[in-house]
């Protein structure tokens, strides 16, 4: 049984994932389209084109994380060569020079230069320590604690900072949006910078103990060396069914929630109408209830329920409550925009979504910790780090899609650099708002279809462990 020390201080590491899904969340498609100009399509082409590379390298640093063989184990020094340089990322991100901006080619290279950057340390950091969950523990409770853990940090960093972001920083001012000041988004990216490199270093520096120098019983992996090797490694995961299944359903659940990501703050913004100060109440608070009630809530169920069936019931409410707020308005059940109905059951709905959110995603990583068992007794190989890379891959490959159709909506419904709320019509509000809808919910609703096909007990993790044991003993 780990201590809740132990705990917290592999769990905190999950916020350096969280600065990074802040700013591309709430503040870049914002700050490079309605402040410096840059066309929404392109935009979503070079945020797309920026996860695909990005994807393209996970399965190289996963199985490169795996053979590492340091008396800093196989997985710290990714971690800690990683969290200097991606600080001074957000800088750049945030402070393109004055001749940058004059042009749309140049502020296209410089946004697709800084979001490479950001994204593969983000990996180098991120794959390494999700992969230290299948290392740390092998009990089937305990490791949805230690992913629990993770994403109370994954997801308070991720709603609070641009949260108090928002409240600090972005606020009116003299009648001034302060999301439209382009002044403000420097001290934005210094204050990620700092942030960064003081979660980084404690989960580093925290977790140093854990590390297991060399490989599982002493013996490096065995397969192909060099990049050959590593890409077997990749592809080796998906002989386990599970995991197959696992990841035809991340594909398309990050497809949705890469919509949602691209387009939600633009639907608060300019069809709900709200202002910073309501978007941070919007992202603070669900993300405090919703941290405080999924994880108490996710210990009772999971004595209760497998964890394949946790998964299941929460994306089959999620496909439910992305959808019923606008429903409402779309068949004029809601008040005008002002009203404060309305932002009650918009923060109502975040509550839900994120409380539900939490669910599917512990279960999910703490699965995957459980399949790299599973597979170790199928094929007699140990590869956490090509598991998660495996899943990142997925993940990342899918959720570069949102961006994508976000900036395309943008071009479409007309939303152009200098729209204030208020002052845009009522028919491009709609097509956004459907336009959303439909991104969203579509793919979420395949990707539950196939989390039904996953199945992987307490009782039948533990014959698997058994069957290692012995296999061990015998050699």
């Amino acid at each position: 049984m780990l201590t809740a020390a132990q705990r917290i201080s592999f769990g905190i590491g999950g916020a350096v994932y969280s600065v990074k899904e802040a700013a591309y969340a709430v503040f870049v498609l914002i700050f490079y389209t309605q402040v410096l100009g840059l066309a929404g399509t392109t935009a979503g082409v070079v945020l797309f084109v920026a996860v695909v590379f990005d994807a393209l390298t996970d399965p190289i640093i996963g199985a490169w994380s795996d053979r590492l063989n340091t008396r800093w184990g196989r997985r710290h020094p990714f971690m800690l060569a990683a969290t200097l340089p991606l600080g001074v990322g957000f800088v750049g991100l945030f402070t393109p020079p004055a001749v940058v901006v004059e042009s749309q080619l140049y502020l296209a290279g410089w946004l697709l230069f800084w979001t490479i950057w950001i994204r593969i340390l983000v990996s180098c950091f991120t794959i390494p320590h999700l992969a230290l969950s299948a290392e740390i523990t092998q009990d089937y409770h305990e490791r949805s604690r230690l992913i629990g853990t993770r994403m109370f940090f994954v997801f308070l960093v991720t709603v609070l900072l641009p949260a108090i972001a928002l409240t600090l920083l972005f606020a009116e001012n003299g009648g001034e949006d302060g999301r439209f000041v382009q002044a403000n988004y420097p001290v934005y990216g210094i204050a990620s910078c700092l942030l960064l490199w003081l979660i980084g270093l404690s989960c580093v520096f925290g977790t140093r103990q854990q590390a297991r120098p060399g490989h599982p019983e002493g013996q490096p992996p065995t397969g192909h060396a060099g990049l050959v090797g590593f890409l077997r490694d990749f592809a080796g995961t998906l002989r386990n069914r599970n995991f197959r299944s696992l990841i035809a359903f991340e594909i398309l659940a990050m497809v949705s929630y890469g919509a949602l990501i691209a387009l939600n703050i633009l639907v608060w913004t300019y069809y709900w109408e709200l202002d910073a100060g309501a978007m941070s109440w919007m992202l603070a608070v669900p993300s405090v209830l919703g941290v405080c009630t999924a994880l108490p809530v996710m210990g009772w169920l999971g004595r209760r329920w497998p964890k394949h069936k946790i998964m299941q019931m929460a994306g089959a409410l999620m496909c439910f409550n992305v959808s019923w707020v606008l429903v409402l308005r779309f068949w004029g059940w809601l008040p005008e925009n002002g009203h404060p109905l309305v932002f009650q059951l918009l923060l109502a709905q975040m509550v839900l979504w994120m409380f539900l959110f939490i669910l599917r995603t512990v279960s999910v990583y703490s699965l995957i910790a459980d399949v790299t068992d599973e597979y170790e007794l199928e094929q007699g190989r140990r590869q956490e780090g090509a598991f998660f890379a495996a899943f990142a891959f997925a993940s990342k490959l899918s959720s570069g899609v949102g961006p994508l159709y976000g900036g395309i909506v943008l071009d479409a419904i007309g939303l152009q650099r200098g729209m204030l709320p208020g002052t845009i019509d009522q028919n491009p509000l709609d097509a956004l708002a459907l336009a959303t809808l439909v991104g969203v919910l579509l793919p979420l609703l395949l990707s539950w279809h196939y989390s039904l096909k996953v199945s992987l007990s307490e009782q039948r993790l533990r014959e698997i462990q058994a069957g290692l044991s012995k296999r061990q003993s015998a050699v």
